[in-house]
């Protein structure tokens, strides 16, 4: 799974980077180091304007989502903390992303991601320890994991045109892991190259099998992983600082 990574790009870098034509400049996160669930973050997406004919042009937007997918059918907005992932093997067939998955899909810029490893310690004690490894593109530049985002309606926020009444969330689609993260975890984020954004983000595009087609191979490009301090594990915890390599922790 995908439980932190990292994400400190600037608006106008990523409006840039992905020809966005709809941002507000009220719109604005903090650098973030440290991405939890239930943190909002940038995600890039395309919808119609609404009241427009079918021939108007949709807008590739830039917005904050929170992390973590609530369902239009959900009772309330908790369910969100369980479904910050979604398995790309079978979030086709899942009732919570089933219907984003055909019609509201969009992409999370990051840096790279956190992901940790057990460090057995061969004792035959069972106890073990993690350590975790921040994962990232060699050449540093910005991956765009794929994902899927969704409305939810708070039934106790009135009126309905009342922008707090209505919450977007998002996920993150995983794959079995490859390059250097599959050393240190079986899953990872699935990131999309260039090349695939056009056809991932385009709302007529609702072909499943073609949309499944789009999701079988993993991050563009070659991945490395370093060793990072474990003040990554408190969420409390933020800064450049966790990016810093060390050595791995010891086995006991």
């Amino acid at each position: 799974m995908c439980g932190r990574f990292v994400s400190t790009r600037s608006a106008q870098d990523l409006v840039k980077a992905f020809r966005v034509t709809d941002w507000r400049g009220t719109d604005a996160l903090p650098p973030n180091w440290n991405v939890a669930p239930t943190d909002d973050v940038w995600a890039v997406l395309e919808r119609a304007p609404r009241g427009q004919d079918a021939g108007t042009p949709v807008r590739r937007e830039l917005r904050p989502l929170r992390w973590g997918l609530v369902p239009s059918w959900a009772k309330d907005a908790k369910t969100g903390a369980r479904m910050i992932n979604a398995r790309v093997e079978t979030l086709h067939e899942k009732p919570a992303f089933r219907r984003a998955f055909v019609a509201r899909r969009c992409l999370l810029p990051a840096d790279g991601f956190y992901e940790w490893q057990r460090q057995d310690s061969g004792h035959g004690t069972g106890r073990a320890r993690k350590q975790p490894y921040f994962v990232h593109p060699e050449d540093g530049r910005v991956m765009a994991l794929a994902g899927l985002y969704e409305y939810w309606r708070d039934p106790a926020v009135e009126p309905d045109d009342d922008p707090a009444a209505w919450l977007m969330t998002c996920t993150i689609i995983t794959t079995d892991a490859t390059d250097a993260a599959g050393h240190v975890h079986p899953r990872m984020p699935l990131a999309l190259g260039p090349d695939h954004y056009d056809a991932w983000l385009a709302p007529a595009h609702r072909d499943p099998d073609a949309l499944r087609a789009l999701l079988t191979r993993p991050a563009d490009g070659h991945l490395a992983a370093r060793p990072v301090s474990t003040a990554v594990n408190n969420v409390r915890n933020n800064g450049p600082q966790l990016l810093e390599a060390v050595r791995p922790l010891p086995l006991e």
